[in-house]
């Protein structure tokens, strides 16, 4: 079979990579076959960020969430390392709400956004609500409404009472 590695050209990869991600896409319907050529991509790109971010939404769609939450947590380590970010959010949010349309900080906010919604589908509420709390306070333009949305789910009175 002949791959077009030009398909992805925006990746900073290797072509041997990029053949890996389009094996991957074209066995999608064997799960083990396709998740083995993610799993090389991601062994012989270093934690590219651009392989990581296609490693979370595979897993992700392939509900294997603990595998996404891997990929968005090596995501958020890589660039927190990278950008020199502290751990302590209170240190962290200013920083955040300064430079929020950096490429870097975006994709950072994203990846931490993911994580909080892997964590809610794997019943981990109060992590992924902390998530999503410390995503909404930095969100004055509602950019991320996702984590928004997902706030206001978990945060939801049960309604039980309504039989």
């Amino acid at each position: 079979m002949q791959i077009d590695t030009e398909n992805f050209s925006w990746f900073q990869v290797p072509d041997e990579v990029k053949k890996l991600l389009i094996l991957a896409a074209s066995n999608w319907e064997n799960t083990s076959e396709s998740e083995k050529y993610i799993n090389l991509a991601l062994t012989k790109a270093e934690n590219n960020t651009d392989i990581l971010v296609a490693a979370y939404r595979y897993f992700y769609y392939k509900n294997n969430y603990i595998m996404a939450l891997k990929a968005a947590r090596t995501l958020i380590d890589k660039i927190k390392e990278a950008d020199k970010l502290p751990g302590d959010w209170e240190q962290l949010k200013p920083i955040l709400l300064n430079r929020k349309q950096e490429p870097s900080i975006r994709l950072y906010l994203n990846a931490y956004a993911a994580s909080g919604l892997v964590l809610a589908k794997l019943g981990q509420l109060d992590q992924a609500q902390e998530i999503c709390t410390q995503i909404k306070e930095i969100d004055d333009t509602n950019e991320f409404q996702s984590a928004g949305i997902l706030l206001d789910i978990l945060t939801k009175p049960s309604d039980e009472d309504e039989d």
